[in-house]
């Protein structure tokens, strides 16, 4: 469970952020991607407060990025898919814009978000299939007879 912090710790806190994380914790987009992203995984109202909160921690430096899925696990009570499908789309739409600062904050590597599998599959069909003439490895041809 993270820790309770007091308003006036969290207020120190935030005057030493960067000045863009600042603007992101109260900006009003960060406020609606939150919104979306829980309606399109059917979160509860109850659940989207401390979906929020735990986006917020992050952003505030007090919840490393890595551990953001399994809070919402734990804290926000969210099926595992679910909170997957949330973090994938929160560390997309909100974290990876500022991942240079998050990674000086936390002095950790943020990794790229995860591609949906199936952006993958479907990549995966409308690749053309090799021709019988690309399998077949090409050696030299010794032989060569005139086509009349």
């Amino acid at each position: 469970m993270p820790k309770e912090y007091l308003k006036d710790q969290l207020w120190k806190l935030f005057e030493k952020l960067p000045e863009e994380l600042k603007e992101l914790i109260f900006a009003a987009e960060t406020a609606e991607n939150i919104d979306n992203v829980c309606r399109r995984n059917n979160v509860t109202e109850d659940k989207m407060a401390e979906v929020a909160k735990s986006t917020g921690r992050v952003l505030m430096g007090l919840l490393p990025p890595s551990d953001f899925e399994s809070v919402l696990l734990k804290e926000a009570k969210l099926r595992s898919d679910t909170a997957k499908n949330v973090a994938r789309e929160i560390n997309r739409f909100i974290f990876f814009p500022v991942k240079e600062i998050l990674s000086q904050l936390y002095e950790t590597e943020i990794a790229p978000p995860a591609r949906p599998k199936e952006a993958v599959e479907l990549e995966e069909k409308e690749k053309p299939a090799p021709q019988a003439e690309e399998r077949i490895p090409r050696r030299l041809d010794t032989y060569r007879e005139t086509i009349e």
